[in-house]
């Protein structure tokens, strides 16, 4: 493979890693933008997507000899829908009593609500890895070129198809529905949305629902992966931390800002592991990204300066 060739599968591998961060960091975007707080407890939504993603798979004996459509949407639906509803329940739950208390008192919350998740799967689920079935194999090409040898596996091509649709179903549903006319309107000015008559309570459950449903089709895309379908309770972590730092690089608030800074982070991971050859400070771009943000554009690349109300 020629220095060209290696860039670009670099460059492919980085569009599809960034396409799962942009599921997850528009979670963290739209609960900002409606509450102005963050979710630290978006990240283990994501670890119970992957988790309940995998009791399907076992439950319809899912392999790569079983695969079938219905049988991957069913893999996808299921997580989404009982994301979408545990999303809700935690809004309703934890942090809607704490509404009008003090910012701290709802990071707080958010903590707590992440550590009760991570460390009630390990009760549940175990604190071993488990694995998800092969369902894809590593070695089936989707693409090659004359000139250039992509190697382009069909569960990247799969990541690549399902993010591109979540991610215009979410743009309709944000900027041709109701309910998303509602959702800009209350991150626009909470006060006068209540004061018109928007039902602000079950907006602001609808995008933790949405957000959720986006971080466990994100979850199960990664678990279907040849190289990472090894699950764990702890495992939500990582990828959360580096898709809040994505939704910070494009703009916290702004859902495309989260998926323009999703990409960049994923691109700017595999750039760094492959052709710089620096796999060891692969985790690393991600704070040294938010640190460069931070001191150079604090509003993020899609973001506008507000004033906070204190």
């Amino acid at each position: 493979m020629s220095h060209l060739d290696f860039f670009f599968q670099h460059l492919v591998n980085g569009i599809s890693w960034g396409a799962i961060y942009a599921l997850i960091a528009v979670g963290y975007t739209m609960v900002y933008g409606v509450l102005r707080f963050i979710n630290f407890a978006h990240g283990d939504v994501y670890m119970l997507g992957a988790f309940i993603g995998l009791f399907v798979a076992r439950a319809t004996g899912l392999s790569a000899s079983t695969r079938s459509p219905a049988l991957l949407l069913l893999l996808f639906l299921v997580p989404m829908v009982t994301c979408a509803v545990m999303g809700a329940i935690i809004e309703r739950l934890a942090y809607r009593p704490l509404r009008n208390a003090s910012r701290l008192s709802s990071l707080i919350t958010a903590i707590g609500v992440s550590l009760f998740l991570e460390y009630g799967g390990q009760m549940k689920f175990g604190a071993n890895p488990q694995y998800y079935p092969i369902v894809f194999d590593v070695s089936s090409a989707a693409a090659t070129g004359q000139t250039t040898r992509l190697h382009i596996t069909d569960q990247q091509v799969l990541v690549l198809v399902v993010s591109l649709f979540l991610m215009v179903l979410l743009n309709y549903i944000i900027f041709r529905t109701k309910v998303g006319k509602a959702v800009r309107a209350v991150s626009q000015d909470f006060e006068a949305a209540s004061l018109v008559g928007i039902p602000t309570d079950f907006v602001i459950s609808c995008t933790f629902a949405l957000g959720s449903a986006m971080a466990a089709a994100a979850a199960v895309l990664v678990s279907l992966s040849p190289d990472y379908r090894v699950i764990d309770p702890l495992m939500g972590i990582m990828p959360g931390i580096k898709a809040f730092v994505a939704a910070v690089v494009g703009g916290i608030g702004n859902v495309t800002g989260a998926v323009v800074g999703g990409l960049l982070m994923g691109i700017a991971e595999n750039l760094v592991a492959g052709p710089l050859g620096l796999s060891g400070y692969r985790d690393a771009v991600a704070f040294a990204a938010l640190i460069l943000i931070l001191l150079f554009k604090p509003d993020g690349l899609f973001g506008k300066g507000k004033v906070e109300k204190v």
